[in-house]
């Protein structure tokens, strides 16, 4: 019998016949794999050979890269955009000035300039603590904090738009999609307490930022790492009530059936990642239901230590409950806990387009005295060392009026100011300067992206190893570029 040639290719000293008999034999025994897949025969082997596989908590603790100064991060957001030159940011020919028009390059909402009238500070500045920090009489209390703290003051950001501007300050991006700080903190470290999320977020009674839950969405991750809203007043975690007609013994039976489907697809090597993520979910509001009122019961504090948050005082009491919420979450290892001043628009916020003195007024003293009573608080019960503390708003202002008339600034992300404090950072110093009106960054720009570099440093995490992949790429949360965090206040 000739040889089988089959295209260009030959099979040399096999027939036709030896050929097809393989060939057949083959294809039977794929026929044959099918057929006891479709029996269940394979998955029972490997859920034999995989009996003690268990659930996987994607929040379960995790080691870090090194060893972390901080535990949890207390996130004190200023929504809007405070007014460097008015609260830390000492500019004395500022003052001079007030009222002139002169030459100063500035980008805002109003769009691009070369000269504006000058705004002067509406607050006198003097010089706090051992240190000697400058800080306006907008913060009475926070004043005698200054040595715990450590001023950003050349920050600089991408974007003077609201929106964008609140997407890359949490999240490291001008567009939407991508994770949140607070989840990639939960992401590299998962949280101490199975029984409350590792990422919580406490808006003001006005409302939302403008960017909305995009701030705290979980992105490209699974929504396990999402921020959870939680209030201060009422029930502490909405929609956490079981629906009607489902009993606690039922509802245990639910999440017992979903972790048997979940271990089974564990078994069988097909995680799906969308039912862990829908356990981890149900099994975190199972233990929510218990553990969520306890953590929010703010009556268990002694009088002394509300009023040191200023909860006997109208004015401070709401951000007052929230900052000694937030102790409370930290002692019970929440990683990361971002706490709003400021929601819904205009003067709401810190966003201070017409009376400035009004707006910054209203909003220095509602926070002024409870983040004082934070610092303090944690100082004294031994927390602030592995808490870090970060305060600032998505971009600062002007120091040129937006207006003809009014005191209004615009805003600015060429320059301005945040702070730091606890958690390993150095108290007591500035890093960074603007020019001489405040304008602008000169020494030491500092981007947003080291901001997120210090906070996952501080936490134990190398910022330019923290990864997740997706889309074809190891996405991390400064970018591909490598970013030092700020060495020079740790």
């Amino acid at each position: 019998m000739s040889n089988f040639n089959f295209g260009s290719g030959s099979f040399c000293g096999r027939t036709r016949r030896e050929f097809l008999w393989e060939a057949g034999a083959g294809f039977t025994s794929v026929a044959l794999t099918g057929m006891l897949s479709s029996d269940g025969f394979f998955r029972s082997q490997a859920m034999a050979a995989e009996a003690e596989r268990k659930f996987a908590n994607p929040l379960a603790p995790k080691p870090s890269h090194f060893p972390g100064k901080a535990k949890s991060v207390i996130f004190l957001f200023m929504y809007g955009g405070p007014s460097q030159v008015d609260t830390f940011d000492y500019k004395p020919k500022l003052y001079e000035l007030d009222g002139k028009t002169i030459p100063v390059k500035t980008k805002g909402r109003g769009g691009e300039k070369n000269e504006g009238r000058v705004v002067g500070p509406k607050w006198k500045f003097k010089q706090y603590g051992k240190s000697g920090q400058w800080v306006s009489e907008l913060f009475p209390h926070l004043s005698n904090c200054v040595d715990d703290i450590a001023f950003l003051k050349s920050m600089t950001a991408d974007s003077p738009i609201h929106g964008s501007a609140m997407l890359q300050m949490n999240s490291g991006k001008i567009l939407s999609g991508s994770p949140a700080l607070g989840s990639w903190v939960n992401y590299g470290l998962g949280s101490e307490n199975e029984n409350l999320p590792g990422f919580v977020v406490m808006l003001d009674p006005t409302g939302g930022p403008i960017s909305g839950a995009k701030n705290w969405s979980s992105g490209y991750m699974p929504a396990t790492y999402q921020g959870t809203i939680m209030r201060s007043k009422g029930a502490a975690v909405i929609d956490l009530n079981l629906p009607a007609g489902m009993t606690r013994e039922m509802q245990r039976e639910l999440l017992d059936s979903l972790q048997i489907e979940n271990q089974q697809h564990l078994a069988a090597r097909s995680e799906n990642s969308e039912l862990a993520a829908r356990v981890a979910s149900y099994e975190l509001a199972y233990k929510m239901q218990q553990s969520a009122p306890e953590a929010v019961d703010l009556n268990q504090e002694s009088e002394a230590t509300q009023n040191l948050y200023g909860l006997n005082e109208p004015r401070t009491q709401d951000f007052g409950k929230r900052c000694l919420l937030a102790r409370r979450l930290v002692e019970r290892g929440v990683r990361f806990i971002q706490l709003y001043s400021g929601g819904n628009h205009n003067d709401a916020n810190w966003d201070a387009h017409g009376d400035l003195f009004k707006n910054h007024s209203y909003h220095a003293g509602n926070t002024d005295k409870p983040i004082a009573g934070l610092i303090q608080d944690l100082k004294q019960r031994g927390l602030l060392d592995q808490t870090l503390i970060v305060w600032g708003g998505e971009f600062g202002r002007q120091p040129t009026a937006e207006y003809a008339e009014g005191t209004g600034r615009d805003h600015n992300a060429y320059g301005f100011t945040m702070w730091m404090a606890g958690g390993g950072i150095k108290g007591g110093q500035s890093y960074g300067t603007t020019d001489e009106l405040g304008a602008a960054a000169v020494e030491h720009p500092t981007h947003v992206k080291r901001l997120h570099a210090t906070i996952l440093n501080q936490m134990g995490l190398d910022p330019n190893r923290l990864a997740y992949f997706y889309g074809g790429l190891d996405q991390k949360l400064v970018g591909v570029e490598h970013v030092e965090p700020i060495k020079e206040i740790i």
